[in-house]
């Protein structure tokens, strides 16, 4: 039986990535689904980078094998607001968080970012995702062979997105993908077309994840998200932290959301038969998530990338993703998941 081809789309989100990774993992597993194309921004560019590298290596099992070692790499990195001797007594994800919140309602990161720029540090500035990043096998990462990889950013002048894809995806344009500004020097790449530098941050404000580039036609028409910012949460935000995080996740989500309601209303047109198919780029568009667990989190366990909360992650990304091939594998190829009209109402 032929596998099922199948577009990624990788949202991005500090250390909530390693639900991404979960997913990956259980999606590698399964021989019936191949992996033709991936969108992805922030931690969706490194999980993606990470994927194809080690795919054209050993297959299957390179993937997932680059993909544990890009999170062990990850949790290697010191929190921002905790030291190290905390990590061995963090149980879950939703604990890390509470934990996180009670031990600094101000955390000094957060006042920091409001005070000082990384540019003040001048030279003595070094991005902690950099030293990960340049060990990737961009020979591989750019290669023509294994899935289509497209990586986006944020140009600060224009404000407008950038998709690095081919030979354009360098250890630059990844850490520009990821690059919060109030955290990291923005990330200068030259220009395609007049060769002037370019600053750019993270692809999240702009395309998190783009989706346009996987309208390819030789692509397969379906797109599977996997959304590790909550779209819903039921409860007001009262607290400075939970106010700002709350910003963060509907700015981030908003470039998605823009897709998806372009992407609905031409479907809405194509039923009452008021375009041509084939008029505009279709697609079959499914999810997976878990805004239940999301929405135990924060940003303090964005920034948290320990090994116990990686692990937690991990794990839950599995389970969704398990739970979506036993919902919807037969879904796969023929209509989509989720209710665009519903979900955008």
């Amino acid at each position: 039986m032929e596998p099922k081809r199948i577009n990624l789309a990788l949202q991005g989100g500090g250390a909530h990535g390693a639900f991404t990774w979960g997913v990956l993992d259980r999606l590698l597993e399964d021989e019936a689904i191949e992996i033709a194309g991936i969108s992805g921004t922030s931690a969706g560019a490194l999980n993606g980078a990470a994927l194809k590298s080690g795919m054209l290596e050993n297959g299957r099992a390179g993937a997932r094998a680059n993909l544990d070692w890009l999170w062990r790499q990850m949790g290697a990195i010191h929190d921002f607001r905790l030291s190290g001797w905390m990590t061995t007594l963090m149980p879950s994800a939703g604990q890390v968080n509470q934990w996180l919140d009670a031990a600094a309602p101000f955390s000094p990161l957060d006042v920091a970012t409001q005070m000082f720029s990384p540019y003040a540090l001048g030279p003595a500035w070094v991005n902690p995702l950099e030293r990960v990043v340049r060990r990737f096998r961009f020979d591989r990462v750019c290669a023509m062979e294994g899935p289509a990889l497209f990586v986006s950013a944020t140009n600060v002048r224009t404000g407008k997105v950038r998709v690095f894809r081919g030979d354009d995806i360098t250890t630059e344009a990844i850490l520009a993908s990821a690059c919060l500004p109030t955290l990291f020097k923005a990330v200068e790449i030259p220009d395609p077309d007049g060769g002037r530098m370019d600053a750019y941050w993270d692809g999240g404000y702009t395309g998190n994840p783009a989706l346009f580039p996987l309208y390819d036609a030789a692509l397969p028409d379906d797109i599977v998200i996997v959304n590790i910012n909550p779209l819903c949460r039921d409860e007001v935000p009262t607290t400075p932290q939970d106010i700002q995080n709350r910003i963060n996740e509907i700015s981030f989500n908003s470039s998605l959301l823009r897709e998806l309601r372009g992407l609905a209303m031409f479907k809405e047109l194509l039923a009452k038969e008021q375009v041509t198919p084939g008029a505009m780029p279709d697609a079959n568009i499914h999810m997976i998530a878990d805004d239940e667990l999301m929405n135990t989190l924060s940003a303090g366990t964005k920034l948290t990338p320990t090994p116990f909360l990686l692990h937690e992650l991990k794990t839950a990304g599995r389970a969704a993703a398990d739970r979506f091939l036993r919902a919807h594998r037969g879904d796969l190829g023929a209509c989509s998941t989720v209710d665009l009209a519903g979900m955008l109402a």
